[in-house]
């Protein structure tokens, strides 16, 4: 088992607190039969001495040290009125050490006195003091050596390390399973579901399912199991997208053939005599020029990939009025009437064909938006300069954007603002204004309209970008 795992550490953790808990256990232990040890040696001295006290009589010194030796004590002094009493004696090896009085210990100076008395393997004389028992008398102090007293420490220490040992020993392996059981096994079957779904996202049969019986453990299965369905639905939605891509890419590409044929024909057209045709034929063939740089935009979109913008310098009026122009349909339902509120002069530095695309986009949507409500409705472009670039303003007075569109309003395929729209043309537009270096915004959205706002830095720096007649206008 490795140190640096979640059962190597538990493991080194029950140790730990094993030990602390055998020295816990041990420690007050050893206080406790020191102080037992030591009050029975006070008991049978007193039992001795009590045994002299009822007779007068001198006892012989055999007898007197055979008392001792049952008490296990060298001298028994006893105080029973004012006066202290030698009431049995015998030679001390040597001289007196230490005084505990065992009327006032407390359960700090037990413990210390015990682990000292444990650790000095020198045979000392010490002095005891107690409280006769049954009344006999006020103190009854004795003399005794301290290694029987540490032998039996000893002795008594091993019999309660073995068993507390084997206690503890029983109850970290049943708490070490129990932790494997409930924690250890689910995190590791976790992590294999995780390795499992990262070898095949796609495989909807690899999203875990919860089944951890502790709460934390469920709370993450039950949110990897959440990522990991949306993380699938995602990556079949870009599948989906991209599949549709290529199959765009393909329709584009045999519309772009068809639209260069039409072309063709479109050119021979102005060539004709009728006054009518040729002033229909320059717009017929602008209209087929942009089907086929949409086209190609299409494709380029499917590489995920935009042409960079050519700039160039041209009166931003003779754009937005062409633009407009190109929405003027007549019919016989609501009435669209388009404005544009700029500086007659105002020149503005672009890509003429892409901002072409973004502002058509724009007008056809707000067009589109204020026709289906079935009344009447302006649309309107407005364009100013100020000292950082330029700012364009497409408004309506549609009824304003739904929620859901809000939301994706940028993203391609997702972002559509009406039935049987494929969401890329303000997708699109975003990319584009982008690419100059800008940004387009939705500045407001309600019941009374919608406007967008373009954004053009006038000190874009574009390394792909080319300029051109960069003095022609100014």
């Amino acid at each position: 088992m490795k140190v640096n795992t979640l059962s190597g550490r538990f493991l080194i953790l029950t140790t730990v607190f094993v030990v602390l808990a055998e020295a816990l256990i041990l420690l007050p232990g050893l206080a406790n039969f020191r102080e037992d040890y030591l009050l029975t040696r006070l008991e049978r001295a007193q039992i001795a001495s009590l045994a002299l006290l009822t007779t007068d009589t001198t006892i012989a010194p055999d007898l007197e040290k055979e008392l001792l030796s049952n008490a296990g004590v060298f001298n028994v002094v006893l105080r029973r009125d004012a006066a202290r009493q030698l009431v049995l004696s015998s030679p001390i090896p040597s001289p007196v050490t230490e005084t505990y009085d065992l009327r006032d210990s407390t359960e700090w100076t037990r413990i210390r006195d015990a682990v000292h008395a444990l650790f000095d393997s020198e045979d000392r004389v010490i002095r005891v003091l107690g409280q006769p028992v049954q009344k006999g008398g006020i103190v009854i102090e004795v003399t005794l050596a301290t290694e029987p007293m540490r032998i039996a420490m000893v002795e008594y220490g091993l019999r309660l390390l073995s068993i507390s040992a084997v206690f503890s020993v029983i109850t970290a392996v049943l708490l070490f399973l129990l932790v494997r059981r409930l924690m250890v096994v689910p995190i590791k079957r976790l992590v294999a579901h995780m390795s499992s779904y990262a070898d095949a996202p796609e495989d909807a049969r690899r999203i875990i399912t919860p089944q951890a019986s502790v709460e934390e453990l469920r709370v993450a299965e039950e949110a990897l199991a959440s990522m990991q369905q949306q993380l699938t639905a995602s990556l079949r939605q870009k599948e989906r997208l991209a599949q549709l891509g290529q199959a765009v890419a393909k329709i584009s590409h045999d519309l772009r053939n068809i639209l260069t044929t039409a072309q063709l024909f479109a050119d021979r057209m102005e060539s004709s005599d009728d006054p009518g045709v040729k002033r229909a034929a320059p717009k017929l063939t602008g209209s087929i020029e942009r089907a086929i740089n949409l086209c190609e935009t299409t494709l380029a979109f499917g590489k995920a990939k935009e042409p960079p913008p050519t700039l160039s310098r041209f009166m931003f009026g003779e754009l937005a009025q062409e633009v407009l122009e190109n929405e003027e349909h007549p019919s016989e339902g609501p009435v669209v009437d388009f404005v544009t509120d700029m500086p007659p002069n105002l020149v503005i530095r672009a890509d003429r064909e892409q901002l072409y695309r973004v502002l058509n986009n724009l007008v056809r949507n707000a067009r589109q938006a204020i026709e289906a409500t079935g009344k009447n409705g302006t649309v309107e472009i407005g364009a100013g300069e100020n000292s950082e670039g330029w700012w364009i303003r497409v408004q309506d007075s549609g009824p304003g954007l739904p929620e859901t569109a809000r939301e994706h309003l940028f993203k391609p395929f997702t972002g559509g603002t009406r039935a049987g729209g494929t969401g890329l043309g303000l997708a699109i537009a975003a990319e584009l204004i982008r690419g100059h270096g800008g940004r387009l915004d939705l500045v407001r959205t309600d019941g009374s309209g919608t406007e967008f706002r373009i954004f053009l830095p006038s000190d874009v720096a574009l390394d792909c970008v080319s300029e051109k007649g960069a003095g022609a206008i100014s």
